[in-house]
């Protein structure tokens, strides 16, 4: 305990010395958001700054072992690093499908080369990933996916489509499920690989969303070679890496239903909107509401952590990701609708200044689809009641 202390202690005094005051706000716009990678443009000097510094420390990956890049802490640790984060509202220096999703899955199937290759330049944010796994014929039914990689000796020649590939248009590396034996069963020859978004034969179109942004995209593959030393784990036994990939795209999207750090929580949105009258939130009804929303969420976040500590200590994640995705993405619809319900006419405002350039009407749409990504709600109930409440 003292240990950890000691840790705190540096970590406080690091973070002091080391976060711009710029990057101790919230997120004003999206922005605001560093997603690095080689086609992102840093919207100041700080923002690029704090993502060197923490990168440098291997803090932006803080739990990947240290021969990758990453911070090398323990779960505790990476809780106190957290903690003394919130403490001072530092916004998180990188989002990254490359730290929360084929991260983990190379660190746990990849080659060693495809391990240095790839994992540091992930955790210094100069490699942007996205994911090719829904096709036009296979959403739900992932297994269903047509795309098909032919063996050609060194390499594959990959023909296909993929669709929803958030943020494709931006991002400089794809991880794909293809299929390379056609005459398998579905969920057996099917492999993942790893491409340049630049390589020949590679196209992106956005998809235009009913709240006027567009995060998601189609994605085409004509003739696109990917070489063989791109191949994840075994050929044909990509099934396996998907399904343990999809435990972390389902922990990732059931997060929205936090509050990270750097951002105002519900509470504070509360008190800004309605103010207060003798301590407590002026509206008894949306104060009835807004300590309804806080009690689940508080219920999430203990639970999303004792499975965290459960993952570390190797029992992994599994079919809980369901759960906390089926929870998560309810709890991020539902603060999107009090948001609304908060601000009343001038949560109306498409766009503007200040906080109302979050466009809470845009993300009040945008949260719809959260029940839907990463695996529809009803698919999550099917997953829950079979192999988590054992209901046949």
């Amino acid at each position: 305990m003292a240990d950890l202390e000691d840790f705190r202690a540096e970590t406080r005094a690091w973070l002091e010395e080391n976060c711009p005051q710029s990057m101790r706000s919230p997120f004003s716009s999206d922005k605001d958001v560093c997603w690095g990678g080689r086609k992102f443009e840093f919207q100041s000097e700080d923002q690029r700054l704090w993502l060197e510094r923490m990168a440098e420390r291997g803090w932006t990956a803080p739990d990947w072992p240290t021969e990758y890049g990453g911070g090398g802490l323990s779960r505790p640790e990476h809780k106190v690093l957290l903690e003394e984060m919130a403490r001072i509202q530092a916004r998180p220096p990188l989002h990254s499908f490359g730290v929360w999703m084929i991260g983990p899955a190379l660190l746990k199937f990849g080659s060693e080369a495809l391990k240095q290759q790839h994992l540091p330049p992930i955790v210094r944010g100069e490699i942007r990933w996205c994911q090719g796994y829904s096709e036009p014929g296979a959403g739900s039914d992932l297994a269903g996916l047509q795309t098909r990689a032919e063996d050609e000796g060194d390499h594959f020649i990959v023909n296909g489509q993929k669709i929803w590939t958030s943020h494709a248009d931006k991002s400089d590396w794809m991880f794909a499920l293809v299929r390379t034996e056609p005459q398998a069963k579905k969920q057996e020859g099917i492999s993942l690989v790893l491409f340049d978004m630049e390589t020949p034969g590679v196209s992106t179109r956005p998809i235009k969303l009913i709240s006027g942004s567009s995060p998601f995209c189609e994605t085409f593959l004509d003739d696109a070679r990917v070489e063989k030393d791109q191949l994840v784990g075994e050929m044909n036994k990509g099934w396996t890496i998907a399904k343990y990939l999809l435990t972390h795209e389902r922990s990732m999207i059931g997060n929205m239903g936090s509050t990270a750090a750097g951002e105002k929580t519900l509470v504070d949105h509360a008190v800004d909107s309605i103010g207060l009258a003798d301590g407590r939130l002026a509206d008894p009804m949306l104060r009835a509401e807004v300590a309804d929303w806080a009690i689940d969420a508080q219920a999430y976040e203990l639970t999303a952590e004792r499975v965290q500590d459960e993952a570390k200590a190797g029992q992994g994640v599994g079919n809980t990701s369901a759960m906390l995705k089926m929870s998560g993405t309810e709890l991020n619809k539902r603060r999107h609708e009090l948001m609304i319900a908060l601000y009343g006419s001038d949560a109306m405002v498409w766009e503007g200044e200040g906080w109302r350039s979050q466009a809470l009407p845009q993300q009040w749409l945008r949260s719809k689809g959260n029940s839907i990504e990463g695996g529809t709600s009803e698919v999550q109930l099917n997953i829950i009641a079979k192999h988590i409440l054992g209901l046949g």
